[in-house]
């Protein structure tokens, strides 16, 4: 059941998305107004309306980029939820200003356009990939980030509240490799892998979206809230997806892609100092400090800071048994299940 308040209307960039449509599923199942769907893809946006049938539903052709169809999209809306992004790593690596207009300056546009239409409250999707970015993708996330929060930091009495929410890979979606290794298993090929020593967090759509509502109904201006994910190695996720479907546990490694990290980070020992722990989520609060320095280097306000970061390498390990517990409980894996076997399915 959807925590956004009975009646009101929520729209959600880039929705015909994996986030998108699962946030869209969850606002359905309240007593939601009106959920505006926007996004540039026609046919994905075709398609969804069929699949939902629910007038409750807006479908909304537009593009982030473009601070007039944004605008258009924000009037009488109570909430807004930003998903619209270029999210895959090798791609920003080869087209970066792609990343930069959508990730970046798409962004600026959607809070711009929240602000002139006096909307309540907007949730903007980040990722691990933000932290100590080493790609254009992790980059322009970060400054995703920059921006809402010096929209928090500049405009302290405005009514739109602007918050980030940062996790790492989200199983099932759009471009993660849990789908590519069941593809390739099908087809009777072996699950490649970059590294199978690498450390991947492991969180499934229905959490993301627990995190967006969490945000949504606690944020303070500037906010990043964190989910503490658990993780594994990308060699045990595809050794786990491989038992799921009784096939041979062997595993092709092709190399590490561009920009790829060996381990991935979601909150820094920077970031922690600051960070309330609120036992499944950490709060990172928006350094609220305006440019008279002076008075921190002479009264002080600094903070201890803990050794470690939080990492894909330090959080919880999901051994093979785990994993497979975990992909279990996703209703994307339990309908290929059930294609294989149809008693599942009953």
């Amino acid at each position: 059941m959807s925590a956004v308040p009975a009646g009101c209307r929520v729209l959600i960039t880039g929705g015909t998305g994996s986030f998108g449509r699962t946030m869209t599923r969850r606002l359905l199942d309240g007593d939601v107004g009106e959920v505006r769907v926007l996004s540039r893809d026609e046919a994905k946006q075709d398609a969804m309306r069929r699949q939902l049938g629910d007038d409750r539903v807006r479908y909304l052709v537009g593009d982030t980029r473009d601070a007039d169809s944004v605008l258009r999209a924000t009037r009488d809306v109570d909430y807004v939820f930003h998903a619209a992004a270029l999210k895959q790593v090798p791609s920003c690596e080869f087209f970066p200003l792609e990343a930069v207009r959508t990730n970046i300056l798409g962004s600026g546009n959607v809070i711009e356009a929240a602000e002139r239409n006096g909307v309540g409250s907007v949730v903007v999707l980040s990722t691990d990939k933000a932290v100590h970015p080493i790609n254009a993708m992790g980059m322009s996330k970060a400054l995703m980030e920059k921006v809402a929060q010096a929209y928090a930091r500049n405009n302290p009495r405005s009514r739109t509240v602007v918050s980030c929410v940062r996790y790492g890979n989200v199983m099932y979606s759009r471009g993660s490799v849990i789908p590519l290794f069941v593809e390739q298993i099908k087809a009777g090929r072996a699950p490649t892998v970059t590294d199978p020593t690498m450390t991947r967090f492991l969180m499934s759509l229905a959490d993301s979206v627990d995190l967006v509502e969490h945000a949504f109904q606690h944020a303070r201006p500037g906010d990043i809230f964190i989910r503490k994910a658990a993780a594994s190695t990308v060699g045990d996720l595809a050794e786990a997806v491989c038992e799921l479907f009784d096939a041979p546990s062997k595993i092709e490694s092709i190399g590490v892609r561009h920009g790829e990290k060996h381990h991935e980070t979601l909150a820094s020992r920077e970031e922690l100092a600051q960070a309330e722990d609120f036992g499944e989520f950490y709060r990172v609060p928006v350094d609220a400090r305006d440019l008279n320095y002076a008075l921190y280097v002479s009264e002080g306000g600094l903070g201890e800071t803990p050794a470690e970061e939080f990492n894909s390498a330090n959080a919880r390990r999901l051994d093979v048994p785990q994993i497979v517990q975990l992909l279990q409980t996703l209703p994307e894996i339990r309908a290929e299940l059930a294609l294989r076997d149809p008693v599942l399915s009953c």
